[in-house]
């Protein structure tokens, strides 16, 4: 996939071009890192976090980090992202995040009523709430998760 990016200014103005081949190849053992440390750092308990945007937003730079330094990319070499997980074969960590969502959700579901995890998921607080906007509840994560997957209403019954 061929690039280009135009450096200077004005009558100096140089236009480099460069193609996805170009870029140096990851190497094996920053790969390993990435997958074995890295992955499961960002990824531990994510099942039951109510995940807010900024949330969102700090895991995906912190993972694009990792990912240039793993391909020896800087940020001024203008390599997109989306090409760069690709030549690593990896997905974006928000889509692991919502994957572990829903297989947790998936899994609190087959509990039987009487235990403990599932009654923490029907639980409903009594009394008043405080002004202001509500906070963002697993709840809520898990249904727009549901909705944005396509999954059908009658699996996220209990939403």
């Amino acid at each position: 996939m061929p690039c280009s990016w135009q450096l200077g200014l004005g009558k100096r103005r140089k236009t480099l071009h460069f193609s996805s081949t170009m870029l140096p190849t990851p190497s094996p053992n920053r790969i390993h890192m990435y997958i074995v440390i890295t992955k499961y750092l960002f990824t531990v308990g994510s099942e039951t976090w109510p995940v807010r945007k900024e949330n969102e937003v700090a895991l995906q730079r912190a993972e694009m980090r990792m990912v240039r330094w793993m391909c020896n990319v800087k940020v001024k070499d203008r390599a997109s992202s989306k090409e760069l997980r690709e030549r690593l074969e990896i997905d974006d960590i928000i889509l692991i995040l919502q994957q572990n969502r829903l297989q947790w959700y998936g899994h609190a579901l087959r509990k039987e009523d009487t235990d403990w995890v599932k009654k923490c998921m029907e639980y409903e607080v009594e009394g008043s709430r405080p002004r202001g906007r509500p906070k963002r509840t697993w709840r809520g994560v898990v249904q727009k998760d549901c909705q944005a997957c396509n999954l059908k209403w009658l699996l996220c019954v209990l939403l």
